[in-house]
């Protein structure tokens, strides 16, 4: 097999393809021929070492992979050699090969292919989870969106417009945007790149109440976090809630007195620990998104692919911002 391995802590230009032994899987393990690898933000954090997993090297980075079951360990029931599957693995998923446990891999529609199927966990289960279980989302509401044009942004888009909210995206350009709208955006929000002025931020806070309407926004999703958290909260209505997803612009620092004043909620979204904690709601979660995508209610965006090879080249691509829904890896 081989593999995209970090030896040391560092970027993209760290990794290193490395031909390794296939692996046997354990008790409760399959080995699944990974087909395709989907790229995600924690990917780029998870080599630095400055994520909250931290494997011991050498390992591959890679949290979302699609592909076919190639041999199944002692007691595993439910999945079989040839299966066509999804897992989320957290690591190791920029592999032609991989061992998992049994419970962390989901069989997948026939009609679905594998590149859409290794973007569809993370983004979509991220973004369904935020929107219907933390938000509680409900039909006529207005939803922000930060950070729209990338993975989880483009999978809330589709997914708020299921539920019936009125979307707003806010991205940095004007393609962007284009793209938010191609997927249903009903307003888009061009932001400045230095919202550390007090007069962007200002400015941004008026634009998303005149686009929202009555006196705010109901929800806000905040994918970005940075300076740009604090006029989003700012522009919240009256009980609106503030989704926390994630901090790829910084990890901002709000005024909580805004909470008191707008009687809004800070809403954490942490949906790998839901995951764990929660595996029935989650198990539901995932019958709502294998329903949507069936109905055409979803469908992951791929703007860029790359082979096993060419990591480096895509999380780069990720770490400058320029992705439009999702990158992935095809593994041959």
């Amino acid at each position: 097999m081989k593999a995209m391995l970090s030896h040391e802590p560092g970027g993209p230009e760290t990794l290193k393809l490395t031909e390794m032994e296939t692996p046997e899987p354990s008790k409760k393990q399959v080995r699944i021929r990974v087909r395709s690898a989907g790229l995600n933000f924690p990917d780029t954090l998870i080599i630095k070492d400055m994520y909250q997993m931290k494997p011991p090297r050498p390992f591959a980075p890679g949290g979302e992979v699609s592909g076919e079951i190639e041999a199944v360990g002692e007691g595993v029931k439910g999945l079989a050699v040839g299966d066509r599957v999804l897992a989320m693995t957290g690591f190791g998923g920029f592999a032609t090969h991989l061992c998992i446990e049994a419970e962390r891999v989901m069989k997948i529609p026939d009609e679905m292919p594998f590149d859409e199927a290794s973007c569809l966990m993370l983004t979509y289960g991220t973004s369904h989870h935020a929107l219907k279980n933390r938000a509680e989302l409900k039909p006529g509401e207005s939803l922000l969106i930060l950070g729209a044009a990338g993975g989880v942004g483009a999978a809330a888009i589709e997914l708020g417009k299921a539920a019936g909210a009125r979307v707003i995206a806010a991205v940095s350009s004007e393609e962007k945007a284009q793209f938010c709208r191609d997927l249903g955006a009903d307003e888009t929000i061009i932001y400045t790149r230095d919202m550390d002025d007090r007069d962007a931020q200002k400015a941004f806070s008026a634009k998303i109440k005149e686009l929202a309407g009555g006196d705010g926004v109901d929800v806000v999703y905040d994918a970005v976090g940075g300076a740009y958290a604090e006029p989003a909260v700012r522009a919240l209505a009256w009980k609106g809630r503030f989704l926390v997803v994630g901090f790829p612009a910084g990890i901002p620092k709000i005024p909580l007195n805004l909470t008191l004043l707008k009687g809004c909620q800070i809403v954490g979204v942490f949906w790998g620990a839901h995951t764990l904690r929660e595996p029935d709601m989650h198990a539901e979660n995932m019958a709502d998104l294998f329903r949507m995508y069936a109905s055409g209610e979803i469908k992951p965006r791929i703007s860029a692919r790359f082979p096993l090879e060419k990591a480096a080249d895509a999380l780069n691509l990720m770490m400058d911002r320029k992705v439009q829904g999702k990158v992935v890896l095809d593994v041959e």
